[in-house]
């Protein structure tokens, strides 16, 4: 049977894994009358609950003859780790991109990626049957793209199709017949090259693989995925594990050997070289290493990826409240899981920095944000700082992240918005009319400015403006930030905050608690209206007497109150502050900063 690899690659929520369910139905992988849910592949809850995809994940389909292996990326620029070490075991990509959001930061992000690999890309313009799709001048900007990002001539003479991955059509020509996604299909078994390690296959050749991805099952084990280089695999043989500077680290026999079969993985006896197989029986091997033969001496190479640009300090919960609503609290516990998250997930790093903490460093706020998430799921407290910039040096000149931000906000708020970044010490590249009486705003801006930025991006627009993000380089230290200019309020008590008090503490600026919420001395309840903080007692119940009065007694009534999110959080807190995270709330508090952990921020700062 013949086989191909690809990928599917595009920005966030422009309809990859919606495509990838039509394909799953049309190829005949899912029966009619088997029940699928809607975007089979978001499988984790996080995902499906916030409607985007976080783990690359692996299917095939057949089509006339041919099996089709395809992996769905994610979308997010934050999860872009996942997309470069995708694209290693991949003989072609499908890049889809939106007929009325056009080209935006993450399609160029995977697209540059793809086309460093030498990657030929087939472009898929999605959603056609959007009333506002703009196919041709989305073309246009695509092949604008592709110039940008100087590719070939080979891989300029790109094919494209129109679709709508969730009517399951795509059509060659516009006026075309909108019936199925033969078309697409017909363009993938033409388009994409079979595999090239399909050449070494068989027994004669010695068998190598590359890890792509990692996860933990608890019947099998360390699951490790990728594609087979040379050689072929069988069940209950013994191979080595090399690093990547080949040493052996590891010698064990495969227990099980899966592939990728529709939305199951399948036991298989027996996979040769070019196939994308997941194994099982390994103890010590992880991402990046090579499963190799006894004879094997090198390592295959493997592409590094780009640095993580944001760290923040994960620490045991220390707060009164502390073991009250979680299981796992102690510091063993906490470095074993962030160890654990490190070794699948190559974006992220690790480093301990002493008394129970550790430095969790990562692409950005949404990444960082999803590992507490899914912590605190798991049963674990913990504390967190606010996320901070990693700086580098070159020739003695102090260098911080940048990143490119693309803005589409209704025209009347254009100004505030263009405004609220200058003083982030963005600058704006581009601006045009989008249409619809929307406009497109492009800015480079320090990551350091734009943190905590989208909730108050959110309330200038109305909830109207879409901003997307993605890291481009790094440039000359901006100076100075101007950070959060309000104060917080501060409760001086232990108990249950009362509504009689934050009746009388509104006026002071803006509550983040309801009565009945358990607070402590240190916790913060609010934000002041003023600059300063300010220490108040939301524990003041109404003095009863037995003075009889005419006068009705004032009825409580509070203003309604949106908890916080974890990321909101996070984003919202200052150097000063922590955010204690359990598996029931999500708190914000002061800390103290002793002269040690002063000495250490500010190494934390300078270092390189």
């Amino acid at each position: 049977m013949e086989l191909r690899n690809i990928a599917i690659i595009a920005h966030v929520d422009h309809g990859k894994t919606t495509l990838v369910d039509q394909l799953l139905k049309q190829s005949g992988s899912v029966r009619e009358n088997q029940h699928m849910q809607e975007r089979a592949l978001d499988s984790n809850d996080l995902e499906r609950e916030r409607g985007i995809t976080i783990l690359a994940k692996c299917t095939s389909v057949e089509w006339n003859g041919t099996r089709i292996n395809i992996v769905d990326t994610p979308g997010h620029a934050d999860f872009g780790g996942e997309v470069e070490r995708i694209l290693s075991m991949v003989d072609g990509v499908v890049l889809l991109v939106d007929a009325a959001e056009s080209v935006m930061p993450q399609t160029k992000f995977v697209l540059s990626k793809a086309l460093k690999l030498g990657l030929k890309p087939i472009v898929v313009i999605n959603k056609i049957d959007r009333q506002d799709a703009q196919p041709a001048e989305t073309l246009d900007s695509i092949f604008d793209l592709f110039l940008a990002l100087e590719a070939n001539d080979y891989q300029l003479d790109f094919h494209h199709l129109y679709a709508s991955g969730r009517n399951g059509w795509a059509v060659n020509e516009l006026e075309d017949e909108r019936k199925d996604l033969s078309p697409l299909f017909k363009r993938i078994v033409d388009d994409v090259p079979p595999p090239k390690p399909v050449a070494l296959a068989g027994d004669e050749h010695p068998f190598k693989m590359l890890v792509t991805t990692l996860e933990a099952d608890n019947f099998l084990g360390r699951i490790l995925t990728g594609r087979i280089e040379s050689g072929a695999m069988t069940v209950n043989r013994v191979i080595k594990v090399l690093n990547r500077e080949s040493k052996e680290i590891e010698r064990a026999r495969v227990t099980k050997l899966l592939a990728f079969r529709g939305l199951a993985r399948t036991p298989v006896a027996r996979a040769e070289a070019g196939d994308i197989v997941a194994i099982a029986g390994l103890q010590i091997a992880t991402v990046a290493d090579t499963l190799c033969d006894m004879g094997v001496n090198e390592a295959i190479h493997a592409t590094p990826i780009d640095p993580p640009t944001l760290a923040m300090t994960v620490s045991v919960n220390d707060s009164p409240l502390a073991g009250r609503e979680g299981d796992k609290v102690q510091s063993r516990v906490i470095r074993e899981r962030l160890l654990r998250e490190a070794e699948g997930n190559v974006a992220i790093k690790v480093k301990e920095t002493g008394d129970g903490a550790f430095e969790v460093a990562g692409r950005g706020e949404l990444q960082l944000g999803v590992l507490i998430e899914t912590m605190r799921r798991e049963g674990f407290e913990l504390s967190i700082s606010r996320p901070r910039v990693l700086f580098k040096s070159e020739g003695g000149e102090r260098l911080e992240p940048m990143e490119e931000v693309t803005i589409d906000v209704d025209d009347p708020y254009t100004g505030v918005v263009i405004e609220k970044i200058s003083t982030r010490k963005g600058e704006m590249t581009d601006m045009r009319p989008t249409g619809a009486g929307k406009t497109r705003i492009v800015f480079t801006a320090p990551s350091r400015g734009l943190i905590g930025y989208h909730g108050e991006f959110l309330t200038d627009t109305r909830g109207t403006g879409v901003i997307n993000r993605m890291f481009s380089g790094y440039a000359p230290h901006k100076g100075t930030i101007a950070g959060r200019t309000n104060g917080v309020l501060i409760s001086t008590g232990d108990g249950e905050a009362v509504a009689y008090a934050l009746w009388y503490l509104e006026e002071r600026g803006k509550l983040f608690i309801v009565p009945g919420t358990k607070v402590y001395q240190g916790m913060i309840i609010g934000q002041n209206a003023k600059d300063n903080d300010l220490e108040v007692n939301p524990l003041k119940a109404k003095q009863l007497t037995n003075i009889r009065t005419t006068s009705k007694d004032e009825a409580v009534r509070l203003t309604p109150i949106v908890p916080m999110t974890l990321e909101q959080a996070i984003a919202y807190i200052e150097d000063d502050e922590l955010v204690e995270v359990t598996p029931q709330s999500i708190r914000i508090r002061k800390r103290e900063l002793n002269p040690h952990d002063r000495k250490r921020a500010a190494r934390a700062e300078a270092e390189v």
